[in-house]
């Protein structure tokens, strides 16, 4: 059942696509093209123009949805003519020729019906525009639009069982052409922005016209003159879309700093900072002359500001802190040998000359999650009982909630990535009544780009109930799964959600492959609060926000802790220290 939703995405980790969709990996077909190393204006407007009725066809026309056409195939056929068009009107009279080519639909009996009251409609003002189309083109497009049948899938894409995020079947990858040609790449261009889009539950949070992104890149990946080039090209489109789930997790290894090696050291922002927060490897990383709260300010004479900014464009986040969280982790990566390094400690700036070490020798989990070490549940206090969620096991669920029993505070450290999914296993027992706490929006085959909501989630009683205070923890690491448990949590009549921003990217996760292998993924079902406000972007805002300090790292404490228990109980509160890192 839906209600029973759970997510497939890791944080860290992502599941083969052949384990969702299937793939096929073929050759393309030998088309040619005109050798054109830049476009004009006009060309550019025109592909621009290609782009989008390709897309719309696509999830529309009943010859394509039906499967009787391969509109990749067609694509790649029509290209070298709409480069060749000249002028707008020439071009709008070839798409529509080519369009002609297809059946026209039949009259639809029933037909599909626009939902009452959806989150999103699909952006189709353009279909009926004759001025940019023609009136030939744009009678074509509404016409397909008006008979669109009554359908549950369609040959690109089907929907998750359970769970109604969009499954992209039949696409094909390409993947023995590593570098492909400047028609495949437009088809990559196309087939990633189509599927913004119609099927991504957040467009609208996307913060720019997608149209004008379709138009900006139109160039860049015609022009692309090699694989990395290709490659960071689409990097850098797909973080256009602001959603933290969508990066070329095929690729990551062309992003910015590029190099299999580093310093082994975990770093974090803190205070905007770039600081060092542990090692990576023990115990010849002591020997790097860093120090646990040393601030890193330039690195080979470069300031790290400076780097964040001009790496910031292939870094796919839904937010800032979740953007600074993933640079932290790859800040220090280059070449082997010698690297300079400037960092800042106790009021001096130091230069070291620092040696790089294979990233593969490294701890590379190291700093993923900011919880207490040791076991899942601790007991810190009589009054103070621990639980992080990212060693947790949702069949021992009524046993930690036993051993919290008698205390006055359960911390449900959430600052990483839930190991079981704990939403209902766990949460029911800070419940003492059906409790609302999300609902969702869906797609469909028959309104691509349109968005509907469910009914609300709800958590249901299970004993034993815990009646002390809940405070759930959550950061910069908190995503996906992690966001949607800490929604969960925070209704309960005692919950307290105490840290800082989360990284702001929630709902099933759709997978997509690329022409030249690629692959990468969006969210695929929209995730809210009950009353329909948002997460996406926002991240599960707390209601005590307490952030780590410098002196705080330094110092060897634990200030998002300290402080949420501090607030549990109505006085101060420090963690043992022999709990501390």
């Amino acid at each position: 059942m839906r209600s029973r939703l759970r997510f497939a995405v890791t944080l860290f980790a992502i599941a083969p696509v052949c384990a969702i969709a299937p793939v096929c990996t073929v050759a393309p077909i030998a088309i040619s093209h005109p050798e054109i190393d830049s476009l004009t204006t006009g060309q550019i407007d025109n592909l621009v123009l290609l782009g989008k009725v390709w897309g719309f066809a696509k999830y529309h026309h009943p010859s394509i949805t039906a499967g009787d056409v391969n509109w990749d195939e067609d694509l790649l056929r029509i290209v070298p003519a709409v480069l060749r068009a000249h002028g707008r009107a020439a071009a709008m009279i070839t798409i529509s020729n080519w369009l002609a080519r297809l059946d026209p639909p039949a009259a639809c009996s029933p037909c599909a019906r626009m939902p009452d009251d959806p989150n999103l409609r699909p952006n189709l003002d353009w279909i009926r525009d004759e001025r940019t189309l023609g009136h030939a083109l744009s009678t074509q497009l509404q016409r397909i639009y008006n008979n669109r049948r009554v359908q549950d899938t369609q040959r690109y894409v089907s929907f998750a069982p359970e769970v109604g995020n969009a499954v992209f079947t039949n696409e094909e990858d390409y993947a023995e052409n590593g570098f492909p040609d400047a028609s495949l790449r437009l088809l990559a261009l196309y087939r990633f922005w189509n599927i913004v889009e119609y099927w991504s539950p957040y467009r609208d949070l996307i913060g720019e016209d997608w149209d004008n992104v379709l138009r900006e890149f139109v160039p860049w990946l015609w022009t692309s003159a090699s694989p990395d080039t290709y490659r960071l090209s689409m990097m850098a489109l797909i973080a256009r879309l602001h959603d933290g789930h969508a990066n070329l997790s095929s690729s990551l290894g062309v992003r910015p700093p590029r190099g299999l090696y580093g310093l082994p050291v975990k770093v974090r922002f803190v205070e905007g900072r770039a600081v060092v927060t542990g090692f990576s490897r023990l115990p010849s990383a002591y020997g790097t002359g860093l120090e646990v709260g040393d601030v890193i300010s330039s690195i080979d004479g470069v300031r790290v500001d400076s780097l964040v900014t001009a790496w910031a464009a292939f870094y796919g986040a839904s937010n800032q802190s979740a953007r600074l969280r993933d640079m932290a982790r790859a800040l220090t990566q280059g070449p082997p040998g010698l690297v300079r390094v400037t960092v800042e400690r106790d009021g001096s700036s130091l230069n070291l000359r620092l040696v790089r070490v294979l990233l593969d020798s490294l701890d590379r989990t190291a700093g993923i999650t900011h919880d207490l070490p040791g076991e899942t549940f601790q007991q810190l206090t009589q009054d103070v009982a621990y639980l992080k969620l990212s060693s947790v096991s949702a069949a021992q669920a009524d046993e930690y909630i036993q051993k919290a029993i008698g205390s006055k505070v359960l911390v449900i450290d959430i600052r990483n990535y839930p190991h079981a999914f704990m939403v209902f296993s766990l949460g029911g027992h800070f419940v003492s009544q059906p409790t609302e706490f999300a609902r969702f929006t869906f797609s469909s085959a028959e309104n691509p780009g349109a968005f509907t909501w469910t009914q609300p989630v709800s958590l249901s009683p299970a004993p034993p109930f815990y009646c002390g205070s809940v405070v759930i923890l959550v950061d910069e690491t908190s995503q996906s799964q992690a966001e949607y448990t800490a929604l969960a949590f925070r209704s309960a009549p005692h919950a307290l959600v105490v840290g800082s921003t989360t990284a702001g990217a929630d709902g099933n996760i759709s997978q997509v492959v690329l022409p030249g292998g690629l692959r990468t993924v969006i969210s695929g079902i929209g995730v809210f609060y009950p009353d329909r406000r948002p997460t996406q972007q926002v991240g599960i805002v707390p209601d005590l926000v307490v952030r780590p300090t410098i002196a705080g790292i330094r110092q060897g404490r634990d200030e998002v802790l300290e402080a949420a228990v501090s607030r549990a109980l109505g006085r101060p509160f420090r963690l043992p220290r022999r709990l501390l890192p």
